[in-house]
């Protein structure tokens, strides 16, 4: 499936478990095996659930213990530009060692996949809110099969269970622990990623969040966050440091700067902008893209755009 659609291979052997041998099913050539809570195998990560689930059900493999690894998620119905910079951030992170994590879905889930496949250094995970031989979103048959050939699909449902919408929200929790740290790329005001974030807070992992959608703005604003503009920023909090572009407390010169000072003083549109700062519209408007992907600015409800507080 060409990644511009997103309706959406070497792998070092040591950042992968081989999964328990059972009388296996076979799924469009795929084995499908079973490991269980306390076996060898199964993820560590977790057991830092109080709820982890009794069984894992798994075609291909499942994340060793030993690597790296990210949970990457964000809306479904997500922009362009917002895929383009999951799959960038995915890419760039497994092309590092780093194992990227997500579920699956249309938008910033398969661009996030996408990613990481493209950088074939690192495998990557879908973790599904079904049985693992069934194809939810049907659209993404050749999109799971890659994904299994080089990582793995994992569900803690058994074979043949269908999606039904309260599976969802309980198959993320498995793709926050399973994350070393838990980036939302893009996400509304009431988003599953967004409970995705919660969870991983919950669990003790950092939360990063690439500024410029509603709900990652509300993540950000209330502290709950630290902003990510790139693979270098999760690396950082990897480490266990801040990210550099969290720790930045004054804007650039120029007119980047000038926005975020005029934005201080409250809300505006970009119309407004341009006749607090005197300048033309369109360089407002370039001024401002650029804002936002550095995490100075969000964009909110009305076509405003607010500051992102910085430090929390």
């Amino acid at each position: 499936m060409p990644a511009e659609d997103n309706l959406r291979d070497s792998r070092p052997p040591e950042q992968i478990m081989p999964p328990v041998r059972r009388p296996p099913r076979q799924e469009a050539g795929q084995a499908i095996a079973q490991i269980a809570r306390g076996e060898a195998g199964y993820p560590s990560r977790l057991l830092t659930l109080s709820d982890a689930p009794a069984v894992l059900w798994v075609r291909g493999c499942v994340p060793g213990d030993g690597a790296r690894a990210v949970s990457v998620v964000g809306a479904r119905a997500a922009s362009g530009a917002g895929c383009a910079r999951a799959r960038a951030i995915a890419a760039e992170l497994a092309g590092k060692g780093v194992v990227i994590i997500s579920g699956g879905a249309f938008g910033i889930d398969a661009a996030a996949h996408e990613g990481a496949l493209a950088a074939a250094a690192a495998p990557t995970f879908a973790v599904f809110g079904c049985g693992v031989d069934v194809t939810y979103p049907d659209r993404h048959g050749p999109l799971f099969a890659r994904i299994a050939a080089t990582g793995g699909l994992l569900s803690e449902y058994a074979p043949g269970t269908p999606p039904r919408a309260g599976q969802f929200p309980a198959r993320n929790r498995i793709i926050a622990a399973l994350g070393d740290a838990v980036i939302v790329v893009e996400a509304a005001h009431r988003s599953g990623a967004l409970i995705t974030a919660a969870l991983g807070r919950s669990l003790g992992r950092p939360v990063l969040a690439v500024p410029g959608s509603s709900g990652t703005a509300s993540l950000l604003q209330r502290g709950q966050a630290l902003p990510v503009t790139s693979a270098a920023d999760v690396e950082e909090a990897l480490a266990g440091r801040r990210p550099a572009s969290s720790g930045q407390t004054e804007p650039p010169a120029g007119a980047v700067g000038l926005l975020v000072a005029a934005l201080r003083e409250g809300a505006a549109t970009p119309a407004v902008l341009s006749r607090k700062i005197g300048l033309p519209l369109p360089a407002v408007m370039a001024a401002l893209v650029e804002a936002e992907l550095d995490g100075w600015l969000c964009r909110i409800p009305g076509n405003q755009y607010e500051v992102i507080r910085r430090g929390c």
